[in-house]
């Protein structure tokens, strides 16, 4: 079976499946004592869920964290961390065509031939819904690596097809980033970068699902 568990230390199990129930992780590892907020976790959650814009997939998800143990008036308690985020706009019919097709660019044909059983609702476990366990991880560990030696994350989409942006990482700030609708902190080639996923999108190129 492909794994689903990551790291040594600091270590995360992701579960669930596009259309099942819940998307979720359970984060082992992280000491005690790191104050973080639901706020904090659904933030980052916030910024990759389906549904912001048309550049995004049509995909309608709140996707709204419970924090399920692990966090207690407002800190770690050094148990494991359990997150779960419900799917809700979750329609599976749209997938009945897909039993038996297997759509190009996806995980569907090698999916079936590696492991001869799939969930094809919206490639199931396969789908980049599984990332939200990640996320929810990655606001965990976030929280801690500043706690601890004061380090903070930042990124920017530098290219898309052959648009490249030009960025500066020593001034880089996460307000730049934030402003733009593809995560590009050079405004000029975030707006030419989303033209041209719109432009795709239009004449059907691509699809974005989730």
């Amino acid at each position: 079976m492909p794994g689903n568990s990551f790291g040594q230390i600091f270590k995360i199990t992701t579960f669930g499946e596009s259309h099942g129930a819940a998307i979720g992780v359970v984060i082992d590892g992280c000491p005690p004592g790191i104050e973080i907020a639901p706020e904090q976790i659904q933030a980052e959650l916030s910024r990759r869920r389906p549904g912001q814009s048309q550049l995004t997939t049509d995909r309608v998800e709140a996707d709204q964290v419970e924090v399920l143990s692990g966090i207690y008036q407002g800190m770690t308690t050094g148990s494991p961390l359990a997150l779960l985020v419900k799917n809700a706009d979750a329609k599976s019919e749209d997938y009945d065509l897909l039993k038996d097709t297997y759509r190009p660019s996806h995980a569907d044909y090698t999916y079936q031939a590696k492991y001869g059983h799939r969930d094809h609702r919206g490639g199931g476990r396969s789908s980049v819904r599984e990332s939200i366990g990640r996320v929810a991880a990655g606001a965990i560990a976030q929280a801690f690596l500043a706690k601890i030696a004061g380090i903070e994350f930042l990124s920017s989409v530098e290219r898309v097809g052959e648009i490249s942006a030009e960025i500066n990482y020593d001034v880089l700030t996460r307000s730049q980033i934030e402003a733009s609708p593809v995560r590009c902190a050079d405004p000029k080639a975030s707006a030419q970068m989303e033209d041209l996923i719109l432009e795709l999108k239009q004449q059907g190129e691509f699809q974005l699902v989730e």
